[in-house]
């Protein structure tokens, strides 16, 4: 599958790129970012997906939050796709901030018309991971997936429908049916995060539920912290570092 690249940018020693392609799974044209560490230079380095909220491309990551010290340090190649499929010109999916553009949700859309293009997950746990092993130097034995917000749940859903594909990841909720209990969680939520406030994130929800899983997880409150990029930009080094423990091993 052929790769156009869009941009590179050399940072902390590696190269910060974004590529387009022709996506199977999506029907469209597709962007994503992937940040190459010094290490990749020498040899395959594990590969950590991350998948970012409602409204966002591949851009908002790799400008907004300064993991890419995090990622040199540890030797991670770290990859970012867009969120939703685009130019589909499909009826309604531009007229709302959280349905359509810019809001796959990371599921397979299964009604019509959605369900020809909206194939997220399809497209990120299978289309772009073979795409990504075919064309830079990661190794596919080393996965790890993490995100925020629409993202954050789209990571759980990946790892939880993949037991043992990914090493480790982060989300904000934890389907109950989770057949094991091998995992490690690191949970970041801001205090004054107005999703909180409102009652639509329910994180104690997923701890109760991974008690009774007895799944290890370390849920952390952030007193005066948002929804926002600031929120991720303070803490994506311990969520680096957090995944590296495991894909380092």
């Amino acid at each position: 599958m052929a790769l156009k690249q869009i941009s590179s940018n050399k940072c902390f020693g590696g190269l910060q790129k974004v590529f387009e392609h022709d996506s199977v799974e999506l029907k469209c044209k597709m962007k994503f970012a992937i940040y190459l560490p010094p290490k990749a230079e020498s040899g395959k380095c594990p590969a950590l997906y991350w998948l970012s909220g409602l409204t966002c491309t591949e851009q908002n990551f790799i400008s907004k939050s300064g993991y890419h010290q995090a990622a040199s340090e540890h030797g991670l190649v770290v990859i970012a796709p867009d969120t939703s499929p685009r130019g589909c010109n499909i009826k309604g999916e531009d007229e709302s901030w959280d349905f359509g553009t810019g809001a796959g949700f990371y599921v397979n859309a299964t009604e019509d018309p959605w369900k020809t293009n909206y194939r997220m997950y399809s497209y990120v746990t299978e289309e772009l991971p073979q795409l990504i092993n075919a064309n830079f130097p990661v190794d596919p034995q080393r996965m790890s997936i993490f995100g925020h917000s629409m993202g954050g749940h789209g990571a759980l859903i990946c790892a939880l429908k993949n037991p043992g594909k990914y090493k480790a990841y982060d989300a904000t909720y934890l389907v109950k049916s989770y057949p094991d209990s091998q995992l490690d969680i690191l949970i970041d939520q801001g205090k004054d995060d107005q999703f909180l406030i409102d009652g639509q994130l329910l994180p104690e929800h997923f701890i109760s539920a991974s008690s009774e899983k007895k799944i290890p997880v370390v849920f952390r409150l952030q007193e005066g912290y948002d929804h926002s990029y600031y929120f991720i930009a303070t803490f994506i080094a311990d969520h680096i570092r957090h995944h590296a423990k495991y894909l380092n091993a």
